[in-house]
Protein backbone atom coordinates (compact mmCIF):
# COMPACT_ATOMS: atom_id res chain seq x y z
CA UNK A 1 0.00 0.00 0.00
CA UNK A 2 1.50 3.78 -0.91
CA UNK A 3 2.12 5.87 1.97
CA UNK A 4 3.17 9.47 2.46
CA UNK A 5 6.59 9.35 4.28
CA UNK A 6 8.11 12.16 6.80
CA UNK A 7 7.58 15.69 6.63
CA UNK A 8 10.89 17.73 4.91
CA UNK A 9 9.12 20.87 7.06
CA UNK A 10 11.06 19.66 10.07
CA UNK A 11 14.01 17.99 8.55
CA UNK A 12 15.62 19.76 5.88
CA UNK A 13 19.20 20.50 6.28
CA UNK A 14 19.50 24.58 5.38
CA UNK A 15 22.98 25.49 4.13
CA UNK A 16 23.47 29.70 3.03
CA UNK A 17 26.22 29.95 0.26
CA UNK A 18 27.45 33.64 0.51
CA UNK A 19 28.92 34.57 -2.81
CA UNK A 20 31.14 37.33 -3.53
CA UNK A 21 32.36 38.94 -7.03
CA UNK A 22 34.37 35.98 -8.57
CA UNK A 23 37.95 36.46 -9.11
CA UNK A 24 37.99 34.60 -11.82
CA UNK A 25 39.62 35.85 -15.37
CA UNK A 26 36.29 35.14 -16.86
CA UNK A 27 33.02 36.43 -15.26
CA UNK A 28 30.74 34.43 -17.66
CA UNK A 29 31.39 31.51 -15.47
CA UNK A 30 29.96 30.12 -12.03
CA UNK A 31 31.05 27.03 -10.57
CA UNK A 32 29.21 25.12 -7.78
CA UNK A 33 30.80 21.58 -5.57
CA UNK A 34 30.60 20.85 -2.25
CA UNK A 35 33.41 22.93 -1.50
CA UNK A 36 31.92 26.20 -1.98
CA UNK A 37 27.86 25.18 -1.71
CA UNK A 38 25.49 23.07 -0.20
CA UNK A 39 25.76 20.64 -3.08
CA UNK A 40 25.97 17.39 -1.21
CA UNK A 41 27.83 15.49 -3.81
CA UNK A 42 30.13 16.42 -7.18
CA UNK A 43 28.40 14.04 -9.19
CA UNK A 44 25.49 15.29 -10.69
CA UNK A 45 23.14 13.28 -12.81
CA UNK A 46 19.84 15.05 -12.74
CA UNK A 47 18.61 18.60 -12.47
CA UNK A 48 15.18 20.52 -12.97
CA UNK A 49 13.87 24.44 -13.19
CA UNK A 50 10.42 24.15 -11.29
CA UNK A 51 8.26 27.30 -12.05
CA UNK A 52 9.67 29.76 -9.61
CA UNK A 53 13.09 28.86 -10.72
CA UNK A 54 14.12 26.83 -7.93
CA UNK A 55 16.97 24.42 -9.05
CA UNK A 56 16.58 20.90 -8.75
CA UNK A 57 19.64 18.88 -8.47
CA UNK A 58 20.13 14.91 -8.32
CA UNK A 59 23.67 13.90 -6.79
CA UNK A 60 25.02 10.61 -6.39
CA UNK A 61 24.97 10.82 -2.67
CA UNK A 62 21.28 13.07 -2.06
CA UNK A 63 18.59 15.62 -3.73
CA UNK A 64 19.58 19.34 -3.31
CA UNK A 65 17.26 22.87 -3.96
CA UNK A 66 18.60 26.18 -4.74
CA UNK A 67 16.32 29.09 -4.42
CA UNK A 68 19.65 31.19 -5.45
CA UNK A 69 20.54 31.99 -2.08
CA UNK A 70 20.08 28.84 0.46
CA UNK A 71 20.10 25.36 -0.32
CA UNK A 72 18.01 22.54 0.88
CA UNK A 73 19.65 18.75 1.06
CA UNK A 74 17.19 15.69 1.44
CA UNK A 75 18.80 12.58 1.86
CA UNK A 76 17.36 9.04 3.21
CA UNK A 77 18.30 10.35 6.75
CA UNK A 78 16.39 13.56 6.83
CA UNK A 79 13.36 12.77 4.49
CA UNK A 80 11.45 10.25 2.84
CA UNK A 81 13.51 9.37 0.50
CA UNK A 82 13.81 5.62 -0.42
CA UNK A 83 17.74 6.08 -1.62
CA UNK A 84 20.33 8.96 -1.51
CA UNK A 85 21.11 8.17 -5.82
CA UNK A 86 18.81 10.32 -8.08
CA UNK A 87 19.49 9.60 -11.36
CA UNK A 88 16.17 11.60 -12.73
CA UNK A 89 14.25 13.98 -12.39
CA UNK A 90 10.79 16.02 -13.44
CA UNK A 91 8.38 18.26 -12.43
CA UNK A 92 4.34 18.28 -13.15
CA UNK A 93 2.50 21.48 -13.62
CA UNK A 94 1.29 21.21 -9.70
CA UNK A 95 5.01 21.66 -8.96
CA UNK A 96 5.13 17.81 -7.53
CA UNK A 97 8.71 16.95 -7.96
CA UNK A 98 9.04 13.08 -9.91
CA UNK A 99 12.49 11.42 -8.61
CA UNK A 100 13.74 8.61 -10.14
CA UNK A 101 16.04 6.56 -8.11
CA UNK A 102 18.81 4.04 -8.65
CA UNK A 103 17.15 1.16 -6.69
CA UNK A 104 14.76 2.43 -4.37
CA UNK A 105 11.77 2.97 -7.32
CA UNK A 106 10.15 6.60 -7.74
CA UNK A 107 9.06 9.31 -5.74
CA UNK A 108 6.83 12.10 -5.33
CA UNK A 109 6.86 15.27 -3.08
CA UNK A 110 5.08 17.70 -3.24
CA UNK A 111 6.91 20.42 -1.08
CA UNK A 112 5.95 18.66 2.33
CA UNK A 113 5.37 15.02 2.22
CA UNK A 114 6.92 11.84 0.27
CA UNK A 115 5.26 9.18 -1.41
CA UNK A 116 6.97 6.28 -2.86
CA UNK A 117 6.56 3.75 -5.55
CA UNK A 118 8.43 0.54 -5.92
CA UNK A 119 7.64 -3.02 -7.32
CA UNK A 120 6.10 -3.97 -3.87
CA UNK A 121 3.76 -1.56 -3.66
CA UNK A 122 2.71 -0.08 -7.27
CA UNK A 123 2.89 -1.36 -11.23
CA UNK A 124 6.64 -0.18 -11.46
CA UNK A 125 8.53 -2.97 -13.36
CA UNK A 126 12.28 -1.94 -11.92
CA UNK A 127 13.82 0.13 -8.47
CA UNK A 128 15.94 1.83 -10.75
CA UNK A 129 14.59 4.46 -12.55
CA UNK A 130 16.32 6.38 -15.56
CA UNK A 131 14.75 8.81 -16.87
CA UNK A 132 10.48 10.46 -16.10
CA UNK A 133 8.88 12.99 -18.73
CA UNK A 134 4.93 14.09 -17.89
CA UNK A 135 2.78 14.61 -20.67
CA UNK A 136 0.11 17.32 -20.85
CA UNK A 137 -2.62 15.55 -19.22
CA UNK A 138 -0.41 15.12 -16.48
CA UNK A 139 0.23 12.13 -16.67
CA UNK A 140 4.31 10.29 -15.97
CA UNK A 141 6.13 8.20 -17.99
CA UNK A 142 8.83 6.46 -16.49
CA UNK A 143 11.79 4.77 -18.22
CA UNK A 144 13.57 2.06 -16.25
CA UNK A 145 15.86 -0.73 -16.38
CA UNK A 146 13.07 -3.10 -17.36
CA UNK A 147 10.64 -1.43 -19.58
CA UNK A 148 8.80 1.89 -19.93
CA UNK A 149 6.17 2.61 -17.33
CA UNK A 150 2.68 4.59 -17.55
CA UNK A 151 1.19 6.20 -14.78
CA UNK A 152 -2.11 7.94 -15.12
CA UNK A 153 -3.66 8.52 -11.67
CA UNK A 154 -3.38 5.79 -9.92
CA UNK A 155 -3.38 3.61 -13.35
CA UNK A 156 0.10 1.60 -14.22
CA UNK A 157 0.46 0.39 -17.94
CA UNK A 158 4.00 -0.96 -18.74
CA UNK A 159 5.45 -1.80 -22.09
CA UNK A 160 8.40 -3.93 -22.60
CA UNK A 161 9.91 -6.03 -25.26
CA UNK A 162 7.73 -8.81 -24.50
CA UNK A 163 4.67 -6.95 -24.86
CA UNK A 164 4.76 -4.32 -27.60
CA UNK A 165 7.42 -3.12 -29.84
CA UNK A 166 9.98 -1.06 -27.84
CA UNK A 167 13.46 -2.46 -28.64
CA UNK A 168 15.17 -2.51 -25.63
CA UNK A 169 14.11 -2.41 -22.11
CA UNK A 170 16.49 -0.05 -20.76
CA UNK A 171 15.03 3.48 -20.86
CA UNK A 172 18.02 6.21 -20.87
CA UNK A 173 16.05 8.94 -22.18
CA UNK A 174 12.18 10.43 -23.04
CA UNK A 175 10.78 13.44 -24.86
CA UNK A 176 7.13 14.05 -25.50
CA UNK A 177 6.28 16.23 -28.74
CA UNK A 178 3.63 18.84 -29.44
CA UNK A 179 1.72 16.02 -30.97
CA UNK A 180 1.63 14.30 -27.81
CA UNK A 181 4.25 11.46 -29.09
CA UNK A 182 6.39 10.11 -26.78
CA UNK A 183 10.26 9.51 -28.70
CA UNK A 184 11.70 7.33 -26.43
CA UNK A 185 15.64 6.77 -26.16
CA UNK A 186 16.90 3.24 -25.56
CA UNK A 187 20.13 1.43 -24.13
CA UNK A 188 20.90 -0.52 -27.26
CA UNK A 189 17.74 -0.84 -29.21
CA UNK A 190 17.84 2.42 -30.43
CA UNK A 191 15.00 5.36 -31.17
CA UNK A 192 10.82 4.45 -30.96
CA UNK A 193 8.59 6.70 -31.06
CA UNK A 194 4.95 6.00 -29.74
CA UNK A 195 1.87 8.05 -30.18
CA UNK A 196 -0.47 5.86 -27.67
CA UNK A 197 -1.33 3.14 -30.49
CA UNK A 198 1.39 2.53 -32.92
CA UNK A 199 5.16 2.34 -32.77
CA UNK A 200 7.85 2.97 -34.74
CA UNK A 201 11.13 1.74 -34.15
CA UNK A 202 14.73 3.61 -35.62
CA UNK A 203 18.28 1.94 -35.49
CA UNK A 204 21.41 1.90 -37.40
CA UNK A 205 20.36 -1.00 -39.74
CA UNK A 206 16.94 1.17 -40.84
CA UNK A 207 17.79 4.64 -40.55
CA UNK A 208 20.38 7.38 -40.15
CA UNK A 209 20.74 7.05 -36.77
CA UNK A 210 24.44 6.30 -35.79
CA UNK A 211 24.50 4.54 -32.84
CA UNK A 212 21.94 2.67 -31.27
CA UNK A 213 22.40 3.79 -27.15
CA UNK A 214 19.81 7.07 -27.18
CA UNK A 215 21.11 8.91 -24.29
CA UNK A 216 19.97 12.04 -24.97
CA UNK A 217 16.71 13.64 -27.23
CA UNK A 218 15.79 17.67 -27.92
CA UNK A 219 12.64 19.24 -29.68
CA UNK A 220 13.10 22.21 -31.25
CA UNK A 221 10.98 24.80 -32.06
CA UNK A 222 9.84 23.28 -35.51
CA UNK A 223 9.56 19.98 -33.80
CA UNK A 224 12.83 18.91 -35.02
CA UNK A 225 14.60 16.13 -33.21
CA UNK A 226 18.31 16.30 -32.01
CA UNK A 227 19.61 12.93 -30.83
CA UNK A 228 22.28 12.42 -28.47
CA UNK A 229 23.80 8.52 -29.21
CA UNK A 230 26.99 7.08 -28.09
CA UNK A 231 28.28 7.51 -31.46
CA UNK A 232 27.56 11.06 -32.30
CA UNK A 233 24.55 13.86 -32.75
CA UNK A 234 21.91 12.50 -35.25
CA UNK A 235 19.42 15.29 -36.19
CA UNK A 236 15.80 14.25 -37.98
CA UNK A 237 13.46 16.25 -39.93
CA UNK A 238 10.62 14.51 -40.99
CA UNK A 239 12.14 11.08 -42.48
CA UNK A 240 15.73 13.23 -43.28
CA UNK A 241 19.12 12.75 -41.12
CA UNK A 242 22.06 14.52 -40.74
CA UNK A 243 24.50 13.43 -38.38
CA UNK A 244 27.10 15.23 -36.92
CA UNK A 245 30.64 13.60 -35.44
CA UNK A 246 33.75 14.31 -34.62
CA UNK A 247 34.70 13.85 -38.09
CA UNK A 248 32.62 15.54 -40.34
CA UNK A 249 31.93 18.43 -37.86
CA UNK A 250 33.35 20.54 -34.99
CA UNK A 251 32.09 18.10 -32.38
CA UNK A 252 35.37 17.08 -30.13
CA UNK A 253 33.78 13.82 -29.41
CA UNK A 254 31.07 11.27 -30.35
CA UNK A 255 28.67 9.90 -26.77
CA UNK A 256 26.26 12.62 -26.79
CA UNK A 257 25.18 12.57 -23.07
CA UNK A 258 22.63 15.62 -23.41
CA UNK A 259 21.19 18.23 -25.88
CA UNK A 260 19.62 21.44 -25.49
CA UNK A 261 18.21 24.43 -27.18
CA UNK A 262 18.78 27.91 -26.23
CA UNK A 263 15.83 30.62 -27.12
CA UNK A 264 17.90 31.49 -30.08
CA UNK A 265 17.76 27.92 -31.76
CA UNK A 266 21.43 27.47 -30.65
CA UNK A 267 22.03 24.14 -29.81
CA UNK A 268 24.10 23.45 -26.47
CA UNK A 269 26.16 19.57 -26.43
CA UNK A 270 27.18 18.07 -23.74
CA UNK A 271 30.27 15.57 -24.79
CA UNK A 272 31.06 12.59 -22.29
CA UNK A 273 34.63 13.07 -21.72
CA UNK A 274 34.96 15.92 -24.13
CA UNK A 275 33.62 18.84 -22.83
CA UNK A 276 30.71 21.29 -24.21
CA UNK A 277 29.90 22.41 -27.79
CA UNK A 278 27.54 25.07 -29.45
CA UNK A 279 26.18 24.85 -32.56
CA UNK A 280 24.40 27.77 -34.65
CA UNK A 281 23.90 25.96 -37.64
CA UNK A 282 26.87 27.12 -39.23
CA UNK A 283 29.37 27.48 -36.60
CA UNK A 284 30.95 25.37 -33.54
CA UNK A 285 32.65 26.41 -30.60
CA UNK A 286 34.52 24.41 -28.02
CA UNK A 287 34.34 24.46 -24.48
CA UNK A 288 36.53 22.18 -22.22
CA UNK A 289 38.43 22.06 -18.84
CA UNK A 290 42.00 23.07 -21.03
CA UNK A 291 40.55 26.57 -22.81
CA UNK A 292 37.56 27.23 -20.02
CA UNK A 293 36.03 26.94 -16.95
CA UNK A 294 34.28 23.99 -17.61
CA UNK A 295 35.63 21.95 -14.08
CA UNK A 296 35.79 18.50 -16.18
CA UNK A 297 35.01 17.20 -19.52
CA UNK A 298 32.63 15.01 -18.16
CA UNK A 299 29.25 16.79 -19.15
CA UNK A 300 26.01 14.49 -17.68
CA UNK A 301 23.47 17.28 -18.50
CA UNK A 302 22.47 20.57 -19.69
CA UNK A 303 19.60 22.88 -18.40
CA UNK A 304 18.74 26.62 -19.57
CA UNK A 305 16.58 28.57 -17.46
CA UNK A 306 14.74 31.96 -19.00
CA UNK A 307 17.77 33.89 -18.40
CA UNK A 308 19.73 32.34 -21.07
CA UNK A 309 21.66 30.74 -18.23
CA UNK A 310 23.49 27.02 -19.40
CA UNK A 311 23.31 24.80 -15.60
CA UNK A 312 25.87 21.99 -16.70
CA UNK A 313 25.80 19.00 -14.58
CA UNK A 314 29.04 17.45 -14.13
CA UNK A 315 31.15 14.76 -12.65
CA UNK A 316 33.15 17.97 -10.92
CA UNK A 317 29.71 19.66 -9.61
CA UNK A 318 27.48 22.21 -11.64
CA UNK A 319 29.29 24.85 -13.86
CA UNK A 320 26.98 27.96 -15.13
CA UNK A 321 27.21 29.34 -18.11
CA UNK A 322 26.42 32.75 -19.72
CA UNK A 323 27.51 33.55 -22.73
CA UNK A 324 27.93 37.44 -23.12
CA UNK A 325 26.05 38.11 -19.67
CA UNK A 326 28.09 38.33 -16.14
CA UNK A 327 27.47 36.04 -13.13
CA UNK A 328 28.31 36.04 -9.26
CA UNK A 329 30.93 34.08 -8.66
CA UNK A 330 32.38 32.43 -5.61
CA UNK A 331 35.72 33.67 -4.10
CA UNK A 332 38.50 31.51 -6.07
CA UNK A 333 40.74 31.58 -3.24
CA UNK A 334 38.43 30.54 -0.33
CA UNK A 335 38.10 27.55 -2.52
CA UNK A 336 41.74 26.87 -2.97
CA UNK A 337 41.72 27.08 0.78
CA UNK A 338 38.87 24.07 1.47
CA UNK A 339 40.59 21.97 -1.38
CA UNK A 340 44.23 22.17 0.48
CA UNK A 341 41.90 20.44 3.64
CA UNK A 342 40.85 17.70 1.46
CA UNK A 343 43.07 15.68 -0.45
CA UNK A 344 45.36 16.20 -3.72
CA UNK A 345 45.07 14.40 -7.06
CA UNK A 346 47.62 13.91 -9.50
CA UNK A 347 47.58 13.27 -13.03
CA UNK A 348 48.40 10.50 -13.95
CA UNK A 349 52.07 9.42 -15.03
CA UNK A 350 52.56 8.48 -17.96
CA UNK A 351 49.98 9.90 -19.75
CA UNK A 352 49.17 8.84 -22.28
CA UNK A 353 50.64 5.37 -21.56
CA UNK A 354 50.61 1.80 -22.88
CA UNK A 355 50.32 -0.17 -20.94
CA UNK A 356 50.77 0.45 -17.21
CA UNK A 357 50.53 3.84 -15.44
CA UNK A 358 50.52 5.25 -11.73
CA UNK A 359 47.97 7.38 -10.04
CA UNK A 360 49.41 8.94 -7.29
CA UNK A 361 47.55 11.46 -4.27
CA UNK A 362 47.69 12.34 -0.77
CA UNK A 363 45.36 12.21 2.25
CA UNK A 364 45.63 14.86 4.60
CA UNK A 365 44.14 12.34 7.36
CA UNK A 366 42.96 8.94 7.70
CA UNK A 367 39.70 8.54 5.43
CA UNK A 368 37.97 5.96 3.52
CA UNK A 369 38.97 6.54 -0.06
CA UNK A 370 37.55 4.48 -3.02
CA UNK A 371 39.83 4.77 -6.04
CA UNK A 372 37.97 3.66 -9.76
CA UNK A 373 38.51 3.66 -13.28
CA UNK A 374 35.59 4.35 -15.72
CA UNK A 375 35.20 4.11 -19.48
CA UNK A 376 34.64 6.89 -22.27
CA UNK A 377 30.88 6.53 -21.42
CA UNK A 378 31.47 6.56 -17.56
CA UNK A 379 30.78 2.74 -17.64
CA UNK A 380 33.16 1.03 -14.58
CA UNK A 381 35.64 -1.16 -15.24
CA UNK A 382 37.33 -1.68 -12.26
CA UNK A 383 38.07 0.09 -8.69
CA UNK A 384 41.78 0.31 -8.18
CA UNK A 385 41.10 0.80 -4.21
CA UNK A 386 38.36 0.47 -1.71
CA UNK A 387 39.88 0.65 1.74
CA UNK A 388 40.77 2.89 4.82
CA UNK A 389 44.06 4.08 4.04
CA UNK A 390 45.94 6.56 6.45
CA UNK A 391 47.29 10.39 6.13
CA UNK A 392 50.03 10.28 3.76
CA UNK A 393 51.68 10.24 0.12
CA UNK A 394 49.99 7.07 -2.54
CA UNK A 395 50.68 6.02 -5.28
CA UNK A 396 48.59 3.15 -7.62
CA UNK A 397 49.43 1.41 -10.52
CA UNK A 398 46.81 1.25 -13.18
CA UNK A 399 47.91 -2.30 -15.74
CA UNK A 400 45.01 -1.26 -17.92
CA UNK A 401 42.99 -4.19 -17.16
CA UNK A 402 39.06 -4.63 -16.37
CA UNK A 403 37.96 -5.86 -12.68
CA UNK A 404 38.21 -9.45 -14.05
CA UNK A 405 42.16 -8.75 -15.09
CA UNK A 406 41.19 -8.50 -18.74
CA UNK A 407 43.00 -6.05 -21.28
CA UNK A 408 41.02 -3.03 -22.11
CA UNK A 409 41.16 -1.30 -25.42
CA UNK A 410 42.64 1.73 -26.03
CA UNK A 411 41.26 4.97 -25.55
CA UNK A 412 40.23 7.45 -23.03
CA UNK A 413 39.60 6.48 -19.43
CA UNK A 414 38.98 8.07 -16.38
CA UNK A 415 40.15 7.56 -12.93
CA UNK A 416 37.87 9.06 -10.22
CA UNK A 417 39.15 9.17 -6.49
CA UNK A 418 36.35 9.21 -3.99
CA UNK A 419 37.64 10.05 -0.10
CA UNK A 420 34.48 10.40 2.31
CA UNK A 421 32.17 12.78 -0.09
CA UNK A 422 34.64 14.65 -2.13
CA UNK A 423 35.15 13.53 -5.14
CA UNK A 424 37.80 14.19 -7.99
CA UNK A 425 38.11 13.11 -11.32
CA UNK A 426 40.74 13.07 -14.19
CA UNK A 427 41.17 12.01 -17.51
CA UNK A 428 44.08 9.56 -19.39
CA UNK A 429 44.29 8.07 -22.49
CA UNK A 430 45.56 4.35 -22.97
CA UNK A 431 47.39 3.91 -26.29
CA UNK A 432 47.83 0.21 -28.29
Amino acid sequence: MLRWLYSATSYSIILSTFLSISSAQNPEWLIYNTTNSGLPNNEVRSFAIDSIGIKWVGTWYGLASYDGTSWIVYDTSNSGLPDYSIMSLAIDTSGNKWIGTYVGGLVCYDGTSWLVYDTSNSGLPDNIVLSIAVDRNEDKWIGTGSGLAYLSGNNWTVYNTSNSSLPSNIILSIKIDSDGKKWVGTDGGGLASFDGTYWRIYNTANSGLPDNSILSIALDTNGNKWIGTAGGLAYLNGNNWIIYNNSNSGLPGNPISSVAIDGNGRKWIGIWGSGLASFDGANWTVYSESNSELPIDLVKLIEINGNGNKWIGTWSGIAIYNDGGVILGVDDSKINDIEANYFHLNQNYPNPFNPITTIQYELPQRSDVQLTIYDLLGRKVTILVSKTQDAGYKSVPWNATNGKGQPVSAGVYFFQIRVGDYLQTKKMVLLK
